[in-house]
């Protein structure tokens, strides 16, 4: 999964440990650093569970994140942060673009997010709008609404009925070949497989 643009600026789906520590690195930085956010609240336990991290890059470093994790139903779209001498350059657009092309290929319908009072215009740029009759909620010394987008999947979204091969390759790269693709080589080459069956005979 990669979109580009003119300037270089790309998003990738955060699939190595070290990509996930970027990430990590860049939400300290920026709600850490610059927003003082206590530890605790900004590293809460939902990183590594049922998360996917977008990272933008400008060239070969890292410049934003954003955190999307997936319930029945809905993904949601959270932790989103650009560092600040990028924040002019379209990062947050390409991020949150590629979170509902991404949300929409995986086969929602719906996005949901949580926005500051002084951000929802900013949502609203990229077609979100205030969920009706939810009250307004405080954490981390904001105050906070709920938002939404409703999202069309593709034809070519993830279902149960997608190719088991495709189903299996790494997370966003469903169109390009992945390991499991690369071992049909060894049923198209019976040379390899006959030496390998002597091998476990031996």
């Amino acid at each position: 999964m990669k979109s580009v643009m003119a300037d270089s600026l790309k998003v990738t789906v955060a699939r190595t440990l070290d990509q996930v520590v970027m990430a990590m690195t860049l939400r300290g930085v920026i709600y850490l650093g610059e927003q003082e956010a206590p530890y605790g609240e900004e590293y809460d336990g939902n990183d590594l569970v049922a998360a996917s991290h977008l990272i933008a890059w400008k060239g070969a470093e890292p410049v934003g994140v954003l955190r999307l994790r997936f319930f029945a139903g809905f993904a949601k779209v959270e932790r989103a942060a650009v560092l600040k001498p990028y924040r002019r350059d379209g990062v947050m657009r390409l991020l949150m673009q590629e979170a509902l092309r991404y949300s929409a290929r995986r086969g929602y319908e719906k996005v949901i997010g949580h926005a500051q009072l002084n951000r929802v215009k900013y949502w609203r740029t990229h077609g979100f709008q205030i969920r009706k009759d939810r009250p307004h909620f405080f954490f981390s010394d904001y105050e906070y609404v709920e938002i939404e987008r409703k999202l069309v999947p593709p034809s070519n979204a993830i279902t149960p009925e997608t190719d088991p091969m495709v189903l299996i390759r790494p997370d966003g790269a469903w169109d390009e070949p992945g390991p499991f693709d690369r071992s049909l080589e060894r049923l198209q080459n019976p040379e390899k497989q006959t030496k390998k069956e002597a091998e476990e005979a031996a």
